[in-house]
């Protein structure tokens, strides 16, 4: 459990920055909490929870968090992948899926891209400074987005395709959406996850390819 393994935890309003370990994750892997603001909307009792299960990454989120490892960056062209099990569906849409582009990631000046997907068909792709955040492109339904099944489970792989003029966003092999390249968001930097709070998910096949 994260909160047993606490190396450092640094709370500033409604962020805590934790860079920790469980005994079950792999090594050099950190995380980031993203604390709710929103009395409506609270975060679920209990810690964060990051554990290796089979081939995979396996994350239980009451709060919402950013997980990632120093030594895992990408520049230039590459494709970015992750297979995402969500376990079952939250009260309302939360959104989980692949950062990149990130630097300062433990301090108040984080930056980084993430490109989402939710229960309810949609993507979005976000970036981040500090703590704002700023829609690239909003959240938009798409029919390759799997949505949860009888079982209440769905799968999505998710990719971030880089590359020399233009950045493709791919949701179980469709390609959703298309951006040139620009400084509007930048894709160099460390790369890893994101899920929001109230999910748990089975991450497959994260990694990087030239």
């Amino acid at each position: 459990m994260v909160s047993n393994m606490r190396q450092l935890c640094i709370a500033t309003l409604a962020i805590a920055v934790c860079a920790t370990l469980t005994a079950q994750a792999p090594k050099g892997w950190k995380l980031r909490l993203d604390k709710s603001t929103e009395a409506s909307d609270p975060d679920g009792p209990g810690d964060v929870k990051l554990v290796t299960m089979g081939s995979g990454l396996h994350a239980t989120n009451p709060t919402a968090a950013v997980y990632w490892n120093p030594a895992n960056t990408a520049s230039g062209t590459y494709t970015l992948k992750g297979t995402f099990v969500l376990q079952k569906p939250s009260g309302h849409n939360n959104y989980y899926g692949l950062v990149f582009g990130g630097s300062g990631l433990e301090g108040a000046q984080q930056k980084y891209g993430y490109f989402l997907v939710a229960q309810n068909g949609t993507w979005l792709v976000k970036t981040r400074s500090g703590d704002a955040t700023a829609n690239v492109v909003p959240r938009t339904p798409n029919e390759a987005v799997a949505k949860p099944d009888a079982s209440g489970k769905s799968t999505n792989a998710l990719e971030v395709r880089v590359g020399a003029d233009k950045t493709d966003f791919v949701v179980n092999g469709t390609v959703v959406h298309s951006l040139p390249k620009s400084a509007d968001l930048n894709t160099d930097g460390i790369w890893g996850f994101r899920v929001n709070h109230l999910l748990e998910v089975h991450v497959d096949g994260l990694g990087v390819s030239k």
